[in-house]
């Protein structure tokens, strides 16, 4: 049983469901017509699933919490979820336009964060974008709610693993919510374009 899975109630009952909405609207607007979108940690779907799916977005959750992901069905209608580990899915390759990791990466241990990063690069189409969240800053501290350790590797370590995972980080900054969020937008290159036959 994942620690969200203990504490899904308590976590749908603190989630402000401000934080992160003014973000995920401004990145929405750099991606495709009707995007599919691949939301990591999704949680219960508030706010940042229904906010996508308000925006035209095609929706897959996923989490580890069963509870949070009955939740999530409800919130986000037409969307779909699964149980699974965001760095452990495998997933068809360059399946999403974009793919959203909002508030997940710091509550990982620093090689799953690594993880779910390639996780995200491989599930991108060319041209699709990474949005995530993580203190720019080295440090450690313990989740309020579950009282695990949460990591953010700063700012150099974050730049060398979407680099490494072939994606370039196109947007960072402190995010227009109420949470005063981090965030890291990300790209994956877009497939040159095709010779042309000189005929």
């Amino acid at each position: 049983m994942s620690d969200y899975e203990l504490f899904a109630k308590a976590f749908m009952a603190a989630r402000d469901d401000r934080i992160g909405v003014e973000p995920v609207r401004a990145w929405v607007r750099g991606l495709a017509a009707s995007p599919r979108i691949l939301d990591l940690g999704c949680g219960h779907g508030v706010p940042i699933g229904r906010e996508l799916a308000s925006l035209g977005c095609s929706v897959l959750g996923v989490d580890t919490s069963e509870t949070l992901l009955a939740a999530f069905r409800r919130n986000v209608p037409g969307a779909s979820a699964v149980r699974a580990d965001a760095g452990m899915l495998g997933l068809k390759p360059s399946a999403f336009d974009g793919v959203v990791a909002w508030g997940l990466l710091f509550l990982l241990e620093p090689a799953r964060q690594e993880a779910v990063i390639h996780q995200a690069a491989s599930a991108l189409r060319p041209g699709g974008r990474m949005l995530a969240t993580a203190p720019w800053q080295i440090a450690e501290w313990t989740d309020v709610l579950t009282g695990r350790r949460c990591v953010s590797l700063g700012r150099a370590r974050y730049h060398q693993l979407f680099a490494g995972a072939g994606l370039a980080v196109m947007d960072e900054g402190a995010g227009e919510d109420e949470g005063s969020n981090y965030y890291w937008c990300a790209a994956k290159p877009a497939e040159p374009p095709g010779e042309t036959d000189p005929g």
